[in-house]
């Protein structure tokens, strides 16, 4: 009952302020004279309402795809503004010498990805940057960096098992990062047995992976990614940073390639609504 009570007083808000625009281009009461008389006496909208139900829904409908629309829009203009300002003043991600990445080391643009490997997310994050790694093959530096959320049991150790395969190959290590996101769910049902089955399957030296993972320095780089990422203000995955400029979410390939291309000397367009999983 209070659900649809709450429904029925934002129909009548909208059909009020639907009646009160109709109304403020001819001669009319004031729309604060109506709104009042609406407020006096609601029988006024439920009486409309009850006269054309299905008009009365077809135009709140309407009226609430615009608001959505408009505020998308908003929130691309806001997106792009961001943007422009970070290509005056880009972020500056700590690249330290050797570290794991694929791609070029001297490419033009450098993609660095803050990450959560149990993270759905974060799985649409690593299609897309397999797509970007393929579109723009030799121009673009990728760069795996850790944030792993509290409620992703899973994350943690994961990141751990990632950094102690980077020290026997980057080669090594991001194999073990594309099996484990094309096979999320196992990792969320079996956990550890499957990040060492996957670890087995790209040929990592299993003695040496057993020593490196108890090694307490193993954190040291997990905890500095994600000490970035929050001075970034990423409080959520994926996020990434392309050439200092950040995208928060798993915004779809045209967004990455807008940000590319201008760097590569292409102009890009507005910006697009993406998914990101909060902390």
């Amino acid at each position: 009952m209070k659900t649809n009570s709450l429904i029925l007083k934002s129909a009548v808000g909208s059909i009020a302020a639907l009646v009160i625009a109709s109304l403020m281009s001819g001669c009319a009461p004031s729309s604060d004279q109506l709104k009042k008389a609406i407020q006096a006496d609601p029988s006024i909208v439920f009486s409309a309402i009850e006269k054309d139900p299905e008009k009365f829904f077809e135009v709140v409908t309407a009226a609430q795809r615009k608001a959505q629309q408009s505020q998308q829009e908003k929130q691309a203009k806001e997106e792009e503004g961001k943007r422009d300002e970070e290509f005056k003043n880009p972020l500056k991600p700590v690249i330290e010498e050797g570290r794991a990445s694929e791609g070029p080391v001297d490419a033009k643009v450098v993609l660095v990805e803050y990450s959560d490997f149990e993270c759905p997310f974060c799985s649409r994050g690593y299609q897309t940057v397999k797509e970007v790694m393929k579109e723009y093959d030799g121009k673009v530096r990728f760069i795996f960096k850790h944030l792993p959320l509290d409620f992703h049991p899973k994350a943690m150790p994961a990141a751990k098992y990632f950094e102690a395969l980077v020290r026997q190959g980057s080669a090594k290590a991001y194999k073990w990062h594309d099996m484990v996101f094309e096979d999320q769910n196992d990792l969320r049902s079996k956990g550890e047995v499957f990040m060492k089955d996957t670890a087995k399957k790209v040929g990592a030296d299993m003695k040496k992976l057993e020593k490196d993972l108890a090694d307490p320095k193993l954190m040291d780089r997990i905890t500095a990614d994600m000490e970035e990422a929050k001075k970034f203000g990423f409080n959520g995955t994926p996020g990434f940073v392309i050439n200092g400029v950040s995208l928060r979410g798993a915004f779809p390939f045209p967004e990455f390639k807008k940000i590319i291309d201008r760097h590569l000397g292409v102009t890009a367009d507005a910006g697009t609504p993406a998914a990101t999983e909060k902390k």
